[in-house]
């Protein structure tokens, strides 16, 4: 089904199509499902994950299919465990690192409280104004990206007020 088509059937429900899993290698729907049951019942999705994965199955798309779970959380699953490196999310913590400008923003990202959000935005702040001294756009961009995280992780956590304290630094800049 085309964008298009997705954006036209207002009230039809959207299902998670990846198209570049390999056609060949898919089971047929029915045992998909009789997969998903027999394993459902007798590990966890997380467990289900790994074993798909330890067993070859290393295509993240039909993981997602087995399990029917998201594409971020098999993702994340494989990399806690190991088995692949690289992945990045909106989720994922800024502790880890992602580029060379990851070791500058290290624990700056806080929304606990609307106060938390405010000294996050501050030292924010603080690294893009030493980036644009330094003529670094890149790094400019990485603080924005920051704040644009903060806001929508807020946001999803249900931190309304905490979001808005990012969304005002990010319409500042």
């Amino acid at each position: 089904m085309m964008t298009e088509e997705l954006i036209r059937e207002e009230n039809a429900p959207l299902h998670l199509e990846l198209d570049y899993a390999d056609e060949d290698a898919q089971l047929s729907l029915v045992e998909q499902e009789e997969v998903h049951t027999s394993e459902s019942e007798a590990r966890s999705k997380k467990d289900q994950i790994v074993a798909l994965y330890e067993s070859g199955t290393t295509d993240i798309a039909q993981i997602v299919r087995r399990v029917a779970a998201r594409p971020s959380y098999v993702a994340q699953v494989l990399q806690r465990e190991g088995l692949i490196t690289g992945y990045f999310d909106l989720y994922t913590t800024t502790a880890r690192e992602q580029n060379v400008y990851s070791r500058f923003f290290r624990n700056v990202l806080a929304f606990k409280t609307v106060e938390a959000a405010r000294e996050s935005v501050k030292k924010i702040d603080r690294l893009y104004n030493y980036f644009e001294r330094l003529g670094d756009r890149a790094g400019q961009h990485q603080a924005m990206v920051l704040a644009l995280t903060g806001k929508n992780r807020a946001r999803w956590s249900g931190k309304q007020e905490e979001s808005e304290v990012f969304s005002a630094w990010l319409a500042a800049h």
